[in-house]
């Protein structure tokens, strides 16, 4: 049985620095950084919230959380359950949050268990995010995030390609046909129809490994720069189990999802009516118990096509066990190499975001590192 400890959440954020061209404040020389930050309005790093005290499940399509139509402007992208939850005003309807309010969201909305949702939000912020501000875009590039630092760097937002969207999803199309954060009506035709075949009609874990094997092969056979390591290798497994814990109604107690529903979510970021959220908190345990059930009737290991149809296994990434590897090269390696001349303000909340990332691994048998000091 694959080992899966707490090894999800950095694959939702873990830029690679195979990415220079989606990058926030990094890769900028020491004097752009001094001409840049002043004129960035600086917000210290909030704490985020800790754990819910009550994870029962109740009603989150409430009276003070409606769905509404999307505004000018209003903001979503590859994430449906972040895009949900903005529709239903649990996080700011136009799509720019702080890491607290993503964290709070979750929870609040789904019962995401306090680990991960800290883990995946600052692993996220950390590369996509505006660290002088605060803010992140759910979705694409926005100048609401505040001013943006001169080229080649950007606050990409999360629609940036490799980081917490990649290759190989359920409902989104790989980002060499075009489009990778829209929904793809395509693809949800073959969820539904996976779903028929090994689910009678419901999405559930056996359709999960399915489906997920399938997504696989078909970017192998279609996209010449199909890429499937770390981190994207632990995000497709992760996108799999998320619907199954938090698109289901938390007073359902087979854990199978509808089409319908699903539909909602993956398509018009809508909560059915009466719709309660999960009822207990699932966090990175309850993630990676899942994973390793998708994983195991079809294992494949971290690698990327040279050409069409021609995937080539990759040893240098990590797989599914070393966890701790992936937290070590995140910080050590990505981030470092990301802002590599950090001062002041920027030094600063370089280094509290880092201590908010590591800190649901306190009990995960990793050891703590400091790329730019304690």
């Amino acid at each position: 049985m694959v080992r899966v400890p707490a090894l999800i959440a950095l694959s939702l954020a873990a830029a690679a620095v195979a990415f220079p061209s989606y990058q926030s404040l990094a890769g900028l020389s020491r004097k752009e950084l001094d001409n840049v930050l002043p004129m960035l309005v600086h917000r210290s790093p909030e704490s985020p919230p800790g754990p819910l005290s009550d994870t029962s499940a109740k009603l989150v399509n409430d009276k003070a959380h409606p769905w509404e139509p999307l505004r000018p402007g209003d903001i979503r992208g590859p994430c449906p359950g972040l895009n949900t939850l903005a529709s239903h005003g649990w996080l700011p309807r136009n799509g720019i949050a702080t890491p607290a309010q993503i964290v709070n969201a979750v929870q609040e909305g789904f019962n995401m268990g306090n680990d991960i949702a800290v883990f995946v939000t600052y692993a996220a912020f950390l590369v996509d995010g505006n660290l002088i501000t605060n803010r992140m875009s759910i979705g694409g590039k926005t100048p609401l995030t505040g001013p943006d630092p001169p080229p080649p760097a950007i606050v990409g937002g999360l629609d940036t390609h490799a980081v917490f969207e990649g290759d190989a999803s359920m409902t989104r199309g790989d980002a060499f046909f075009g489009d990778n954060h829209s929904f793809n009506e395509t693809q949800f035709d073959e969820f539904s129809s996976f779903s028929q075949r090994f689910g009678a009609g419901k999405y559930n874990l056996t359709v999960a490994s399915e489906f997920r094997f399938q997504r696989i092969q078909e970017s192998i056979a279609t996209n010449p720069n199909f890429s499937f390591v770390s981190p994207r290798y632990f995000t497709a497994y992760a996108e799999s189990v998320f619907p199954l814990l938090f698109f289901v109604d938390g007073r359902v107690e087979n854990a199978e999802l509808d089409m319908d529903v699903a539909r909602g979510f993956f398509q018009n970021s809508q909560m059915p009516t009466d719709f309660f959220r999960a009822n207990q908190s699932f966090g990175l345990n309850a993630v990676g118990e899942g994973i390793g059930i998708i994983f195991e009737p079809h294992p494949i290991q971290p690698g990327a096509n040279q050409g069409v149809n021609n995937f080539v296994f990759d040893p240098t990434s990590a797989n599914l066990s070393q966890f701790c590897l992936l937290y070590t090269n995140f910080a050590n390696k990505t981030v470092r190499s990301l802002y590599p001349s950090p001062t002041g303000n920027l030094l600063s909340a370089v280094k509290t975001n880092l201590d908010f990332f590591f800190s649901p691994l306190k009990n995960q048998g990793c050891t703590q590192v400091f790329p730019f000091g304690e």
